[in-house]
């Protein structure tokens, strides 16, 4: 056997951890000991620290349904063979109980008795098993005296050798670590695993609600000759097979128009988007997000639906509209959500008159006086989100549609059917942050290009978030989109609104540094 090298602890860590590692060490190395072990005595009938497969029978999780009732010292007569985690052990001479565990964190115990397996079966358990082992069990389906539901095993084998140790199941992870290292935190936490499993029945509630409103679900390319569907700052790559600057797509939207410019007429797609920007408890570089187009549909037909999505998105997982967070605090996502305007709500709670008509110049002068940042290339419709943002959205609590926003923030979206200087768009607010938008979509390419060049001139005055001119877009504008909403919703922030966690803990493995 190869010895590991020793870890070198660099100075700053402190003597807790410094013990931490040495006894992680330690143990690694006794492990490593029995995995030889294992191998040497390995058979031609299998077995090992690895073996390919061992004969499973029964789940776990099935095991409890059936016969999670037993009364204490029940037996059965039904034979099983059952794999799981060891996350307990005991030995107690010629009586062994462990703790076999199933991903899902349901839990059965194994009873490994001399007068079941014998001495040399007995004293190779004692000697080999340890808590984080993959461990199959043959035997009868039994209650201890105690009312345990159990197995008392006639046969075992490794099925997978553990050769680091198992934190401490009955401990508290902290947040580094669960991030970090995601397998760990899913070993050890329930809150981990059910996190995975609402985040799974969320994007299936998602796509079943699409379904009864025939949508068709398709995929776009993630990398783009041109970033465009949003302003944000994208990330950039380059291909080597066609000699080209790529872009990794900071949103579906231009596609999936062309989709619609082709016939598919409702459109969704549940896509990874990749925006260069900070990371914060409601951001993340990487972040899965969903969006829809419908034809003939408009902004407000959007809300609706994306009221939907989201309350049955909170039933498929909470059972009820009303969702309890991972701090005890209930939110109610029932009923129907306010829609209120951006401009009327701004004046109202900011003391001024706010339109779509007021200068650049009077906004600055506005920002200043109340504290409020001034964001770089600053225009009309920055100032006035920069402001509503200060003055609206703190105030937020229920689910609300802040709808008709400035005209400059929004290059894609149709100007509005009645108010001059603002756009048919919607941002949905949940808990404070925002959760959706949706929009009338733009569909006259004559107006679209206006717009593509205001973009470009922010483009080349140094606003890398601004947009590009795209041809292919427009030329498919050019060939006739259908009147049509549109609404974009982040699947992240979706669990982080049904569930009250935060962004990192809703990503299964989000990026850290």
């Amino acid at each position: 056997m190869t010895d590991a090298p020793a870890p070198t602890p660099s100075p700053e860590l402190d003597e807790a951890h410094r013990a931490e590692l040495d006894e992680a060490f330690e143990q690694k190395a006794v492990r490593l000991a029995k995995r030889e072990k294992l191998i040497a005595n390995r058979s031609d009938a299998g077995g090992g620290a690895f073996p390919v497969s061992v004969p499973v029978t029964h789940g776990i999780p099935a095991l409890r349904a059936e016969y999670g009732e037993l009364e204490a010292g029940a037996e059965t007569g039904v034979m099983v063979g059952v794999a799981g985690r060891v996350v307990f052990s005991r030995n107690t001479g010629k009586l062994c109980f462990a703790t076999l565990q199933a991903g899902d964190g349901s839990r059965i115990q194994a009873m490994v008795s001399l007068a079941n397996v014998g001495d040399e079966s007995l004293a190779a358990w004692k000697e080999l098993i340890d808590l984080g082992d993959h461990v199959f069990v043959h035997g009868e389906v039994i209650s201890s005296r105690r009312g345990e539901l159990s197995i008392m095993v006639d046969q075992w084998q490794i099925a997978s050798k553990a050769i680091l140790p198992l934190p401490n199941v009955y401990g508290e992870l902290n947040e580094e670590t669960r991030v970090r290292s995601r397998f760990l935190d899913l070993i050890v936490r329930d809150q981990a695993r059910t996190t995975v499993r609402a985040r799974a029945a969320v994007n299936a509630s998602l796509r079943s609600t699409f379904t009864s409103h025939e949508y068709l679900e398709v995929e776009t390319p993630m990398l783009q000759v041109q970033h465009g569907g949003a302003s944000a700052r994208p990330f950039i790559t380059h291909s080597n097979a066609f000699d080209t600057e790529l872009f990794l797509r900071i949103a579906p939207e231009l596609y999936l128009k062309r989709a619609v410019v082709g016939g598919i007429e409702r459109v969704f797609e549940i896509n990874r988007n990749f925006r260069n920007e900070g990371a914060d408890s409601t951001h993340s570089p990487e972040f899965a997000m969903l969006e829809a187009y419908q034809a003939y549909g408009d902004y407000n037909q959007m809300a609706s639906l994306t009221q939907e999505l989201v309350q049955n998105a909170a039933v498929a997982v909470a059972g009820s509209t009303t969702v309890t967070w991972a701090d005890g605090t209930e939110y109610d996502l029932g009923g129907e959500w306010d829609r209120v305007s951006m401009y009327d709500s701004l004046s109202e709670v900011s003391g001024r008159t706010v339109t779509p008509q007021d200068p650049v110049e009077d906004l600055i002068a506005f920002a200043e006086a109340n504290g409020v940042d001034i964001p770089p290339h600053p225009t009309h419709g920055k100032l006035v989100e920069e402001l509503w943002e200060h003055f609206v959205k703190v105030d937020l609590v229920r689910p609300t549609f802040v709808m008709d926003f400035p005209v400059d923030t929004s290059p894609l979206v149709r100007e509005h059917r009645s108010i001059a200087g603002v756009v048919e768009k919607w941002d949905l607010y949940v808990r404070g942050f925002e959760l959706a938008t949706g929009y009338s979509e733009l569909v006259d390419p004559v107006i679209q290009r206006e717009r593509f060049v205001e973009q470009a001139k922010l483009a080349a005055g140094g606003d890398l978030e601004a947009m590009r001119v795209d041809e292919e877009f427009l030329r498919a504008l050019e060939h006739g989109m259908p009147p049509s909403g549109g609404m974009g919703m982040g699947i992240d922030r979706l669990l982080m609104a049904i569930t009250g966690l935060g962004i990192r803990e809703t990503i299964l493995f989000p990026l850290v540094k």
